[in-house]
């Protein structure tokens, strides 16, 4: 299944405060962009803990529902996220070389990680990782990244997006 950010879910991460979203499932809902399954999403965040309570929490306040690519019509109207968790038809291998989804589901939250550890210094750095939607616009951000973080620390980053 495929979720996407509603309205209510554009505004919530715009806002930053007044949201029902805590840091880590802030993390997950940025993932969320109509492309990645919950599968894909709840892999690339399972390190910071999210877990299908989460996704259904945020389907419950309204932030994301699924999306008409995500499935059948019946899955768009009346999904729930324990039943897309518990539906082994939605389960995806991953055999062969990585795409550039999986790379950016791999580099982010170490993004994330290097630009939280620059402390205030890193804020701006960090508020534009936030706002990436794809490896792309990841790619773009990682000379700054490894200027702001030096070349010991990129490595780990270096090789989420290019290896």
């Amino acid at each position: 299944m495929i979720f996407v950010k509603t309205e209510t879910g554009q505004q919530a991460l715009k806002e930053r405060h007044g949201t029902a979203l805590s840091p880590r499932q802030r993390s997950a809902f940025i993932l969320f962009d109509g492309k990645r399954t919950v599968e894909q999403v709840l892999a690339a965040t399972a390190p910071m803990g999210i877990t299908m309570d989460d996704v259904q929490s945020m389907l419950d306040q309204g932030l994301l529902h699924a999306s008409a690519a995500g499935g059948t019509p019946a899955d768009v109207n009346g999904a729930s996220a324990a039943a897309v968790a518990s539906d082994p038809a939605t389960a995806s291998g991953q055999a062969g070389a990585r795409n550039a989804m999986e790379r950016y589901q791999a580099a982010y939250p170490i993004a994330i990680e290097l630009t939280a550890g620059l402390g205030l210094r890193g804020f701006r750095l960090n508020l534009a990782v936030e706002g990436t939607t794809g490896y792309d616009q990841l790619v773009q951000l990682a000379p700054k990244l490894r200027e702001a973080v030096g070349d010991e620390k990129y490595v780990r980053l270096s090789r989420a997006l290019f290896d």
